[in-house]
């Protein structure tokens, strides 16, 4: 029996001695096995991560801010309007014998343009001219005789009156003949004449009316918010839709009145000389009432919204930055940027969607 037991623990100590050294050559093993599964998954790692990369590039527009010169327009409507737009009206009534000029005519100042009837003042002149003829003849008698000392002072006095009162009552009646001349008071083409001959004319009527194309501006009124900062001399930019045409020049005319229905005032901007232009055209007035020679501008489309205010993609190192910012005037789909930009910062302008801070972008 003791035999036995010493064999078997012989036996037993053999078996655990060889079971022993079999789990130090697994350990063994083992960490062979981890050095070559770690260096495959570095490898495949650094493959896997190359490749992330590459597919998350964003590829975007980016723009070096520079200071350059930002202008906000005030847009109004307006129309082309000739500066001599004349109404012409008679200035006495009566019956229409003649009609010197027609519609497209060309007229200079002062030339008659239709005349009204004016027979019965010429037939009283005739007879004051007869009076006067014998009034001047009695004056000269008396005044001879007065001067060599004959006849009385009345006399001569009476005389004196009667010539100088026909003189006065003829000359009023040429005045009178002369509003039955119905003259053109400005240089122009007549757009308009309503008068025929047998018509009737009076005072007031508006018959007669002659434009001076060569003279032109544009017209349009604007709100009184913006009264103080709308100001003769200030650049605009007259836009005229139908022709197509843009006209760069300056205000010439602000009214200081506020209009009490409209609550408007009156702008006024000289046009040159163009046979394009005709008045009641329609025209857009851009006017500058804000300017600024060293501004940050940016696209207004690359600025995003968060409810913490507004914010822009920059480009730095290659990669997408987020940076708050404070925008000022909006004006021509670009924004003036008061805080959070500075000289020569690349900022993203177009591939923003999905955009992450932190992600690789390249410029397109």
């Amino acid at each position: 029996m003791k035999n036995l037991l010493l064999i078997a623990a012989a036996v037993f100590l053999a078996a655990c001695s060889g079971k022993s050294t079999d789990k130090k050559t697994e350990l063994e093993e083992l960490k062979k096995q981890r050095v070559e599964i770690n260096s495959k998954i570095a490898a495949l790692e650094a493959e896997v991560g190359t490749a992330k990369t590459a597919e998350d590039i964003k590829s975007v527009n980016i723009v070096e801010i520079q200071e350059s010169t930002f202008s906000n327009y005030l847009e109004v409507q307006g129309k082309i309007d000739a500066e001599d737009n004349v109404q012409v009206n008679p200035q006495a009534q009566g019956v229409v014998t003649a009609v010197f000029a027609s519609v497209g005519q060309n007229v200079g100042r002062g030339q008659v343009l239709a005349q009204i009837d004016d027979s019965v003042l010429k037939q009283n002149i005739s007879e004051l001219q007869t009076q006067l003829e014998l009034a001047t003849t009695l004056y000269q008698r008396q005044k001879n005789l007065w001067d060599q000392k004959i006849g009385t002072e009345v006399q001569f006095l009476n005389a004196k009156t009667q010539k100088e009162a026909a003189e006065r009552r003829i000359a009023t009646l040429r005045s009178q003949i002369a509003m039955y001349k119905i003259k053109a008071p400005i240089s122009g083409t007549v757009d308009a004449m309503d008068l025929k001959v047998g018509s009737i004319a009076s005072p007031g009527m508006s018959s007669i009316r002659i434009i001076n194309a060569s003279k032109l501006k544009a017209k349009a009124l604007v709100a009184e918010s913006y009264a103080g900062r709308v100001n003769q001399g200030d650049k605009v930019q007259v836009i005229l839709p139908d022709l197509p045409d843009t006209i760069t020049t300056t205000i010439s005319f602000v009214s200081k009145t506020i209009d009490p229905v409209s609550r408007s005032f009156n702008v006024e901007i000289k046009l040159p000389s163009s046979n394009k232009y005709r008045p009641n055209m329609l025209s857009i007035l851009k006017i500058i009432d804000y300017k600024n020679d060293k501004a940050l501008v940016v696209p207004v489309n690359a600025i995003q919204k968060a409810e913490n205010g507004d914010y822009l993609f920059i480009s730095e190192s290659g990669k997408a930055k987020r940076v708050n910012i404070q925008t000022g005037k909006v004006s021509d789909g670009k924004a003036e940027i008061l805080s959070g930009l500075k000289t020569g910062d690349k900022v993203i302008i177009a591939g923003t969607d999905g955009l992450s801070e932190g992600d690789i972008v390249k410029a397109n």
